[in-house]
């Protein structure tokens, strides 16, 4: 499984190398936190709207804490996807270990 550090994202947001960001989490935590610019497409939709990403896009897949978008990076990978990441520990460990002030649940 490929997978990206918070700090690793972090840096390279910061020199705006920009990956296709995917947040596979619920409305509802959509709502309390997440990534600029992140595409949110819950993961019981997954299936019904890949034709939605690119698969030659480098995507980073996040949820709260790495386990649903692990899921669906390896969903993805197994539909042809071949530079799919997941955000090691998810949000909460964004917001453990680069965003402070981003609200945690």
């Amino acid at each position: 499984m490929d997978q990206i550090t918070p700090q690793e994202l972090k840096t390279r947001l910061d020199r705006n190398d920009r990956p296709f960001l995917l947040d596979v989490r619920q409305d509802w935590e959509t709502r309390l936190c997440r990534l600029e610019n992140a595409v949110h497409i819950p993961i019981e939709e997954i299936e019904v709207r890949t034709e939605e990403l690119n698969p030659e896009d480098e995507i980073v897949v996040y949820c709260h804490q790495g386990v649903r978008s692990a899921a669906v990076a390896t969903y993805l990978r197994q539909l042809g996807f071949r530079n799919v990441k997941n955000l090691a520990g998810g949000l909460d460990s964004w917001a453990r270990t680069v965003d402070p002030s981003m609200r945690r649940y």
